[in-house]
């Protein structure tokens, strides 16, 4: 599949207004991707979507950024395990969340973190020493699981 579910609705509500999330699972589905409506609604809130009325007044979902009170709520919900080697964290997510959650790790503009690459459901985390990655695991570890 050439885009992760993510991606596919990113695309899908550019594309169309989606009014509902029965028509955002209809749409993923004609589209070979096969979701819940639990699922709609975790990416729906993992990509912070937002409904708004269009010149046609249908509410319609769209882009609407991750809200400022998201990072860690959103971390929380999908994180599951966290574990480092050396000077790499890797934070293990529910599938398809992994991206979204990079996303927020990205814009904490950690000090510690050099750099981060996801796939479906793991994050690497690069920092500079095993030191900082101690410290940003204590950090997130925190933050996630209290």
């Amino acid at each position: 599949m050439p885009h992760t579910r993510h991606e596919m609705i990113l695309k899908l509500i550019a594309e169309h207004e989606v009014p509902t999330q029965e028509a955002l699972r209809d749409l993923l589905l004609e589209n070979g991707i096969s979701v819940t409506q639990a699922t709609i609604s975790r990416d729906i809130r993992i990509l912070g979507l937002r409904k708004r009325r269009s010149s046609t007044g249908l509410n319609h979902y769209v882009r609407g950024g991750i809200p400022a009170t998201a990072p860690i709520s959103l971390l929380k919900d999908v994180a599951i395990k966290i574990d480092h080697a050396i000077n790499t964290i890797v934070l293990r997510c529910h599938p398809g969340s992994a991206q979204a959650a990079c996303v927020v790790l990205d814009r904490m503009q950690l000090p510690e973190i050099v750099g981060t690459i996801a796939g479906d459901d793991t994050i690497f985390i690069l920092t500079r020493s095993e030191e900082q990655a101690e410290t940003l695991i204590k950090l997130l570890k925190s933050q996630i699981w209290g």
